[in-house]
């Protein structure tokens, strides 16, 4: 019995044995192979080179020229989507098992990263002393009563409306100035405020018709130059590309006018039709601060409303603090609404 025993012993000793040694044989031939693989630096190299143009084109987006159909416009609107294209990238390497491929990924993520991965965060916080509105509210709005309700609902102190029709003009008014006991409408843009507004006029944008307005709005922490503004549309086109010559031209105007302003704090509420990354936009841009890039909840686009992809409607503002912005829910219009908490009375900052 006890040879037995013992002969049992031996072969379940032997046995383990014999696998610890398959493994180490299998384990050691692996990382041989890892060792030897010389193609894993060949492999990828094509992948590479993207994820270096890609790296490039975010890095110099604004070298980019506009001479032909507006390129480096067009890119700088969709330019935060660019990022899509990096774990699609990261894929292709893991896949194709390139070492070179991975290590090129570095530079787009962080080229990607320093300028928008900050709007990955919420930095709203709980602060500010008057809230604001736009929405362009497209001029075939089905249901104009409907989109006034839902922009007063929001609870702004002073709302800002592009598109509106002159038919539909009564519709809102009658629906607003329940909420708001002073408004203003200038061509297709108005001005809705729980506060008196004086001083109001139109804008000269260099279209021939009115679609920018300034007034002056008495909060009681002070007062504060409101503009609304719509800027001319832009067009993407096979035979010109991206067509935007208007809207560059009302951009200058409008900063212009913005640049003239006489009262320290400044409000420009409406559609741009451009985001903040388009250079064309410099004239206003650098003059002004945007609520979301200061204090906003993730990237805030607003337009297309069924699936938005940019962010041209837009809250700007100089002599005052951001304090939170976000997207309102989405109304009869293509765009969603867009509203921001600022802190007027800056003294105690």
């Amino acid at each position: 019995m006890a040879q037995q025993a013992l002969a049992e012993t031996d072969d379940g000793g032997a046995e383990t044995g014999r696998r610890e040694t398959r493994l180490r044989r299998l384990l050691d031939r692996a990382a041989r192979g890892r060792r030897g693989d010389r193609r894993i630096w060949r492999r990828g190299v094509v992948t590479a080179v993207v994820a270096v143009l890609l790296a490039g084109v975010l890095a110099g987006h604004a070298h980019i020229p506009n001479a032909v159909g507006n390129l480096g416009s067009l890119t700088e609107t969709f330019l935060p989507w660019s990022g899509l294209l990096i774990p699609v990238l990261l894929l292709i390497a893991l896949v194709r098992r390139s070492a070179t491929a991975l290590l090129a990924l570095v530079l787009p993520v962080t080229v990607w990263s320093g300028l928008f991965g900050g709007l990955l965060t919420t930095k709203s916080g709980g602060g500010g002393d008057l809230t604001v509105a736009t929405h362009n509210v497209n001029a075939d709005n089905a249901d104009p009563a409907g989109t006034a309700r839902a922009v007063a609902a929001s609870g702004a102190d002073v709302v800002a409306l592009e598109e509106l029709k002159a038919s539909a003009v009564p519709t809102y008014e009658k629906a607003l100035d329940r909420v708001y006991g002073h408004h203003a409408v200038v061509g297709t843009v108005g001005l809705w405020s729980r506060y008196p507004m004086s001083d109001v006029r139109a804008v000269d944008i260099r279209l021939g018709w009115k679609r920018a307005m300034r007034a002056t709005v008495a909060t009681p922490e002070g007062r504060v130059a409101f503009y609304v503004a719509h800027l001319p549309s832009v067009r993407v086109k096979l035979e010109a590309g991206f067509t935007a010559r208007q809207r560059d031209r009302s951009a200058d105007a409008l900063g212009e006018a913005i640049k003239g302003e006489a009262l320290d704090r400044v409000v420009l509420l409406g559609d741009l039709n451009g985001t903040l990354n388009d250079r064309a936009l410099n004239a206003v841009s650098s003059q002004l601060r945007s609520t979301q890039g200061a204090a906003g909840d993730g990237f805030g686009f607003s337009w297309p409303a069924s699936f938005p992809m940019a962010r041209i409607d837009q809250i700007l503002v100089r002599g005052v603090e951001p304090e939170g912005s976000w997207t309102l829910p989405a109304t009869g219009s293509d765009h969603l609404p867009v509203a921001a908490r600022v802190k007027v009375d800056t003294s105690a900052s």
